[in-house]
């Protein structure tokens, strides 16, 4: 089921994808899983009492830079947003009357592994990416009204637009999200 719950989202990237091109002036960065600074996305599905949140966004967003940390400095701002990305529920502003507690969380980036970016780096690669996936349990999930990213915003500035794709109880939709525009209804 968890798969399923995932793969779903992926059925609008294709329409947020032209968009994204409409808009896109660099257009070596035209496709959706190209990486483009300042935005991100997000995939959410809320099934029942479990709650999907990924994430996906260029380092640049979320650390400053994508190059391996090797100033105590960088290596600070990694430390820093890795402990960022462990706190979802303060992330995505998940009101406490909902009971969710976070079941699992995988986060990768080449920057939180100096080994594999080592690799990376040696075969041209220039751009890192981090990936967040959490999964949630909600004890009282219709206290999940909104989508709520303002705190994500505030803690990333670098991040100006979240492309999300969201499915609900009220089937499935999609959105850009910014600063100004910061929730999503359920």
């Amino acid at each position: 089921m968890r798969r399923l719950l995932l793969s779903l989202p992926f059925a609008l990237l294709p329409l947020v994808a032209v968009h994204a091109d409409e808009h896109d002036h660099d257009h070596e960065h035209g496709s959706l899983g190209a990486h483009e600074h300042g935005v991100a996305q997000l995939n959410v599905a809320l099934d029942g009492k479990t709650l999907e949140l990924e994430l996906e966004s260029p380092a640049m967003n979320l650390v400053g830079f994508e190059h391996v940390a090797t100033s105590d400095a960088d290596k600070a701002k990694v430390v820093a947003t890795r402990t960022a990305l462990d706190t979802p529920l303060e992330l995505f502003a998940i009101p406490t009357e909902a009971g969710c507690t976070v079941t699992s969380r995988e986060l990768e980036s080449p920057l939180f592994d100096n080994a594999h970016h080592d690799d990376e780096a040696s075969k041209g690669h220039d751009h890192s990416d981090i990936h967040a996936h959490y999964t949630l349990v909600c004890a009282t999930p219709e206290a999940l009204q909104a989508l709520d990213i303002t705190p994500l915003l505030k803690r990333f500035p670098a991040t100006q637009k979240i492309q999300v794709q969201l499915i609900g109880p009220n089937g499935q939709q999609g959105a850009e999200l910014s600063a100004t525009n910061a929730s999503l209804s359920f």
